[in-house]
């Protein structure tokens, strides 16, 4: 294919240097976006006179037609091409010839793989929002079906205190609700066009940017030609917000993998999001969560290579911006793969009350109950915990639960202990009396569900 840059040069590149230099494999995939933006120009053009309304009429039913040809498969995208920005526009010269040479004016593939790529990722986070709305409901779903089964709360993966399990899922919600709030945040600020910046300076021709950029969906064009095609701030902030959505599915995945193991026995995964061993037949593993957990280092490594490729450019474009859109992708596909998978795989997943709830009776978590207590009867809560402590140490050297002790054994650490302290340490007592914002208790646990339910619709 004839280089669109010739003339400057005329030696022919060497075949090596034209394939390391290519990145139409990689974004190729913005050829809706790349059509779409060249559209809005070509329609810019002839408004202000730069082309006449005869020629961008021959501009927009070629790019249509390429676009048709894409889409139903009639036109294969050349592996040839340098990007495909130059793949469109020989295939539109081709096509419809002197008019095609003029869709080009005004602009600079610096400014259009900007605009291309902003199109791209706009539509692209809505998908990433839908799935994240769509693993909060699945949330939901458990979490209704949960709201009374208790199991221990962990602090530094020991047994802390006694919660419901859907106080222990809804906050995963929460989690995902600030990830799709970073998105938005992200695709806000990105929202600007950058068309009309053109290689760096801006043109000579009387164009009008705010036209294209209302056409695009923009809010605005952007205030600075450089920064216009120097700006990839949203790929590191969009990979950044893919990082931490990443940071909470694997939190989550661990989690599962914990519950799903016969040691904690929690839950049980279906059998659509598990796999067998290749030798031991006994075995169901939580492959699907596990790969979730794997994938994390990935998108990670995408930020850290977005971050290095920007760390010393300067400006405006550089070559070296032809990574961004590896980077930006992968994070991306992974992000959605992971949450494709993660929803289905816990609206799936089957709780076992009666594991969780034997799981509770150990440990001592009504311990702090306890304690509150003895603040109830007048005793300073310091004096309390020291209490406690004690009755605890003994407890475990009679092999022997708070529930399991007489009222005689505990008379020995305070004469404050009546026969109501068994119905203060109470699984269910101790859940039912945190009445506080945000707790365990039910009544903010069915707040939660319902903030959670009305986000995710």
């Amino acid at each position: 294919m004839a280089k669109m840059w010739a003339g400057r040069t005329t030696a022919e590149t060497a075949k090596a240097a034209d394939d390391f230099n290519s990145s139409v494999a990689v974004d190729g995939r913005m050829y809706r976006e790349d059509i779409e933006g060249s559209l809005a120009h070509a329609e810019m053009l002839a408004r202000c006179g730069i082309v006449t309304y005869e020629e961008f009429g021959e501009i927009a039913e070629g790019l249509k037609g390429i676009l048709a040809d894409i889409e139903s498969g009639a036109l294969a995208i050349d592996p040839e091409a340098e990007d495909i920005h130059m793949f469109v526009e020989a295939e539109l010269t081709s096509r419809i010839g002197e008019a095609g040479k003029k869709l080009h004016t005004a602009r600079s593939r610096n400014d259009q793989v900007a605009v291309d790529m902003r199109l791209y990722l706009r539509k692209e986070c809505a998908e990433v929002t839908a799935l994240l709305k769509a693993l909060i409901r699945a949330v939901v779903v458990q979490a209704k079906a949960t709201k009374d089964f208790i199991v221990p709360g962990y602090t530094h993966l020991q047994r802390a205190q006694p919660i419901v399990f859907a106080h222990h899922l809804l906050a995963y919600a929460m989690m995902f609700v600030r990830d799709a709030g970073r998105i938005g945040d992200a695709v806000r600020r990105m929202n600007v066009s950058p068309l009309g910046s053109c290689a760096l300076a801006g043109t000579t021709y009387d164009t009008d940017r705010t036209f294209t950029a209302k056409k695009l969906g923009f809010d605005a064009a952007c205030m600075n030609s450089i920064d216009g095609v120097s700006d990839r701030d949203f790929c590191v902030e969009l990979i950044s917000a893919f990082s931490l959505i990443m940071t909470h599915l694997s939190r989550f995945a661990e989690e599962v993998v914990l519950w799903t193991s016969s040691e904690f026995g929690f839950a049980e995964l279906s059998d659509a999001y598990t796999t067998g061993s290749s030798i031991m037949p006994q075995k169901k593993n939580s492959d699907m969560a596990e790969l979730v957990r794997g994938k994390t280092g990935r998108v990670y490594g995408d930020l850290i290579a977005m971050l290095t490729v920007l760390k010393g450019l300067p400006l405006a474009y550089n070559k070296d911006m032809q990574e961004d859109k590896e980077c930006v992708f992968d994070a991306l596909d992974t992000v959605k793969a992971c949450l494709g998978i993660f929803a289905p795989m816990i609206e799936t997943m089957k709780p076992d009350r009666d594991a969780m709830y034997r799981a509770a009776g150990k440990g001592f978590i009504n311990a702090t109950d306890l304690a509150d207590y003895l603040v109830g009867k007048g005793m300073p809560f310091r004096t309390a915990y020291k209490t406690v402590g004690e009755a605890v140490s003994y407890a475990i050297k009679a092999d022997k639960t708070l529930e399991e002790l007489s009222l005689a054994e505990y008379k020995k650490f305070s004469e404050l202990f009546d026969e109501d302290l068994y119905e203060a340490i109470s699984l269910s007592a101790c859940v039912r009396r945190r009445i506080s914002e945000g707790g365990t208790g039910a009544a903010s646990v069915d707040k939660q569900i319902r903030f959670a339910e009305e986000f995710a619709k």
